[in-house]
């Protein structure tokens, strides 16, 4: 397969993106980079805002979910371009009393975040991310932190002692066998001291100094080609990730125009949305009224932006897997490297309508790019996203799409080349698309 070195160089970026972004605090760090190198300006939301003509801002709330945008003229006739993703992944979390000794070894207690494949965790070189609390000067600071080292472990079974492993599949009890191991525990010290000394040195800070933790597992090994070609990725968090990556090289690529573009990287989509910067909070609503505010719209003029808005919902689809074809629905098998896919349900897990279904058929057809068409199984229970969440909460129509996925879930998923540029190019068409009659 003959894959463009632009391309390749975009699949490449998106991996490094993945690779610097072990937790949502760490993704959101790394598009906060990103739009501040393209001259985005951050806005506080507990301060007054004060929006130019034309101008790229950004806000971020709790840390773990960014919203940002790039204002248009006429709003009131233009509307917003919306293209929501997620910046959270399923995985394992730390409890608040991790530490525990267990015989001769520190272990660490874990929850469950969203619904991963347990198995894959197991025999990888994992490690630690997220953010740790201190107390500060004045106030309690959130710092970042991150082991780039393989640090913690779970061992499988030997077969031995699991001679059904191989009839039956690798299980977990999730309360006792899922605890990693981290080190030696010694006697004369608490399980706890220890860990938060390890913490401590890391952020340079006394042990006393930190309050609380939120730290998740993921795995160091880094993302990489593969096929002959190079035509297929394998990473951690490409769901979704590589939405965020996308939707974000869209924004970055487009200049100011009729409509507003919007980007809105939510936390939480995983376990539901129901949170304060999750997708089912108020996060997107409250910064397009100020938006709105910014622009002097009035509430009828915000209301008919609103009518005129459109909303692409991006998250990963489900790839067609030769070896197990009964798990898909036999018309709607999607192909990787075949384009985005349009994902539809009658029941709305998705936001999808034949009116934006047929938009963004026309998005793709103006960027050259491929589509297909995704539906689950009807006798299996199907997934959802933010979009039906958003669209019913703003009242704008939108499309559910996502680039097809291997694995999803799994610590380490596999896509294609091809489809991170496909989506980068149809969201960027879709931000650079005229106001509707």
């Amino acid at each position: 397969m003959d894959i463009a070195l632009e391309i390749r160089h975009h699949a490449q970026d998106l991996l490094d993106f993945i690779d610097a972004s072990p937790s949502p605090w760490h993704a959101v760090e790394s598009m906060e980079r990103r739009l501040q190198a393209r001259g985005f300006v951050r806005l506080d939301e507990g301060e007054p805002w004060k929006l130019q003509a034309q101008g790229r801002y950004y806000t971020i709330r709790g840390g773990s979910s960014l919203i940002a945008f790039r204002l248009g003229d006429r709003p009131e006739e233009a509307g917003f371009r919306i293209v929501g993703a997620h910046t959270d992944s399923p995985g394992l979390r730390l409890k608040p009393h991790a530490p525990h000794a267990a015989e001769t070894l520190l272990r660490l207690g874990v929850e469950i975040y969203g619904a991963p494949i347990l198995a894959t965790f197991a025999d990888r070189d994992l490690s630690l991310a997220g953010r740790v609390c201190v107390r500060g000067a004045t106030s309690v600071e959130a710092r970042l932190i991150r082991f780039e080292q393989p640090l913690v472990r779970l061992p499988n079974l030997a077969i031995h002692m699991n001679r059904a492993v191989n009839e039956e599949g690798l299980k977990f009890n999730k309360q006792t066998e899922l605890p990693l191991l981290l080190c030696a525990s010694e006697a004369s010290q608490e399980p706890g001291d220890r860990f938060l000394k390890l913490l401590a040195q890391r952020l340079e800070v006394s042990d006393t100094a930190i309050l609380s933790f939120e730290l998740g597992v993921y795995d160091t090994q880094p993302g990489a080609f593969w096929g002959p070609d190079g035509e297929f990725l394998a990473d951690g968090q490409l769901d979704n990730l590589s939405s965020c990556h996308a939707a974000l090289s869209a924004l970055l690529a487009v200049e100011g125009g009729a409509p507003t573009a919007v980007g809105a990287f939510f936390d939480h989509e995983e376990i539901g949305s129901e949170s304060h910067r999750g997708a089912a909070g108020s996060f997107l609503a409250d910064v397009l009224e100020r938006i709105a505010a910014g622009s002097d719209l009035p509430g009828d003029d915000y209301k008919r932006a609103l009518a005129r808005s459109f909303l692409i919902s991006a998250d990963t689809a489900h790839a067609h897997h030769p070896n197990f074809p009964n798990a898909y629905e036999p018309l709607h098998a999607l192909k990787v490297n075949g384009g985005p896919a349009i994902k539809s349900n009658v029941n709305q897990r998705y936001a999808t309508d034949g009116l934006s279904e047929a938009r963004f058929m026309r998005l793709c057809e103006q960027a050259g790019v491929p589509f297909q068409r995704y539906a689950h199984r009807s006798d299996l229970a199907c997934g959802s996203t933010i979009g039906p969440l958003v669209s019913a909460r703003l009242g704008v129509a939108a499309v559910d799409c996502g680039c097809p996925l291997w694995a999803m879930h799994s610590l380490r998923e596999s896509a294609g080349t091809l489809d991170q540029a496909w989506l980068a190019a149809v969201l960027t068409a879709f931000f650079r698309e005229p106001a509707l009659p």
